[in-house]
């Protein structure tokens, strides 16, 4: 399952590493858009199987953040 964002900004935190198992609502990192800090979180149940971006980098609405595994 991929974790894309939604809107711009700039990765401030990752709050997972790839082998975290995660619980759907999680938050698995936080991204600033706007002088706001915005959690994203996991859609669902799993397993963190790809990290894909690293602190402090640029993103655009629809770039792919991260990959999950469900069962």
């Amino acid at each position: 399952m991929d974790v894309v964002t939604g809107m711009p900004g700039r990765v401030a935190e990752i709050q997972v590493a790839v082998g975290d198992t995660v619980s759907s609502g999680q938050d698995l990192l936080v991204l600033e858009s706007m002088k706001m800090l915005l959690p994203i979180q996991a859609p669902a149940d799993g397993t963190v199987s790809e990290l894909l971006v690293v602190v402090d980098q640029q993103v655009v609405e629809g770039d792919l953040l991260m990959r999950l595994t469900t069962a």
